[in-house]
């Protein structure tokens, strides 16, 4: 196979091509327009808690094109995803279903996350306070809060919730291709075997969960990927349900 950058583009389809593109060049402006004119691209269009002040609904959209600017394995690795199974599920669904999908799972991702902020920030800014405030039990601290006494100092906390990236639409694509192609044989690092596409979506979606609920790496949005999953979950079933797609035998395609 030729992989010239003509012939390697020019096979993948369009709607796939052009999320990677938008996502790669939004990736290049958060990092050089900061530096450039002060403007920072990510704060702006990442998506922030709805109770701080520069929340705004289209951060739901835009946040899934931005991803950490501080190294490259983010974008990477949910880019070389999106590829991979992207190129195969835009050509079963079409590009406008695949695309509606995409976005589907992406927004029920940002809604997900907006969820467990809203469950957890509470106790994560008494938890925070409590520590830099050692004379202040955390009962204390949730009574002045509810009481409006740390309105300000809530409303800065929220400001600095804010996520950003395309993992929840990609879980969405793995989700649907495991749905999709359920017995396809996948190879994964470090298995010398081959792993059906149903067990391995079924697989990283457990450890999603066990990552959320255990608060094992903190700084990643365990809820938010499987919010992507279960958004898409439903949109696959309801269009197979209604014949709109169908399976693909042993998932050879």
């Amino acid at each position: 196979m030729n992989f010239s950058q003509g012939n390697f583009l020019s096979n993948i389809p369009t709607i796939t091509k052009n999320l990677l593109i938008i996502n790669v060049l939004m990736w290049v402006a958060a990092i050089v327009i900061p530096r450039a004119t002060g403007f920072d691209v990510t704060y702006w269009l990442g998506l922030h808690f709805w109770r701080g002040a520069d929340f705004n609904a289209a951060q739901m959209v835009t946040y899934m094109f931005l991803h950490d600017t501080s190294g490259p394995m983010h974008i990477f690795f949910n880019m070389f995803s999106l590829w991979m199974f992207g190129r195969i599920l835009e050509r079963v669904l079409g590009p406008k279903r695949f695309l509606f999908y995409y976005l589907v799972c992406g927004i029920g991702a940002a809604v997900v996350q907006e969820v467990m902020w809203e469950l957890t920030w509470r106790g994560e800014l008494v938890a925070l306070l409590a520590q830099s405030n050692p004379g202040t039990s955390a009962a204390q601290l949730e009574a002045m809060l509810a009481g409006g006494q740390l309105n300000d100092l809530a409303r800065q906390f929220s400001d600095e919730l804010i996520t950003v990236g395309a993992s929840g639409a990609v879980f969405g694509i793995l989700l649907a291709f495991g749905m999709i192609f359920p017995n396809m044989p996948m190879y994964i690092i470090p298995f010398p075997f081959p792993i059906k596409a149903k067990w391995m979506v079924l697989g990283y979606g457990l450890i999603e969960l066990f990552f959320g609920v255990s608060g094992f790496q903190a700084s990643v949005a365990h809820f938010a990927h499987l919010g992507g999953m279960l958004f898409g979950f439903f949109t696959i079933w309801y269009w197979k349900r209604n014949g709109a797609i169908g399976g693909y035998g042993n998932g050879y395609y």
